[in-house]
């Protein structure tokens, strides 16, 4: 069986939709960022196109899949990019692919997350409204 190359490279068509640098606080014991604060990155991420798309305020939904494929480290710069998939009624549906570039004096950058969500845009009072399209 061949060895596995994870390596890949930033989306270069578009920018990324968010962009940091995780701290030493957002790590566990042992040294990998902790999930949860992948998954609040990646639901800001996704909210922004989902905001545009709506042009209103949304709230998540659903996490439809979420998949972690390496881990994260203190360090790293961490780059999410958001795209809206599917727009419905009132919900807008957004993939987010997550990359780390690291390692400066041989950077590298791999794919770290990739999920989907669904947001609802809602009106004032937080009730589900339609998605204004034109």
């Amino acid at each position: 069986m061949g060895e596995v190359d994870l390596r890949a490279e930033l989306p270069h068509d578009k920018e990324p939709t968010l962009r940091l640098v995780p701290e030493p606080s957002d790590a566990n014991h042992s040294g990998d960022i902790f999930g949860g604060w992948i998954m609040s990155q990646v639901d800001i991420a996704g909210s922004i196109p989902a905001a545009r798309s709506a042009r209103g305020h949304v709230v998540t939904v659903a996490v439809n899949s979420f998949t972690f494929k390496q881990p994260v480290f203190v360090g790293d710069i961490v780059s999410l990019y958001a795209d809206v998939v599917r727009i419905g009624r009132t919900s807008i549906t957004v993939k987010v692919e997550v990359y780390a570039q690291r390692n400066p004096v041989e950077e590298e950058c791999v794919k770290v997350t990739e999920a989907i969500l669904t947001y609802v845009a809602v009106d004032k009072n937080r009730r589900p409204r339609p998605v204004i399209t034109s």
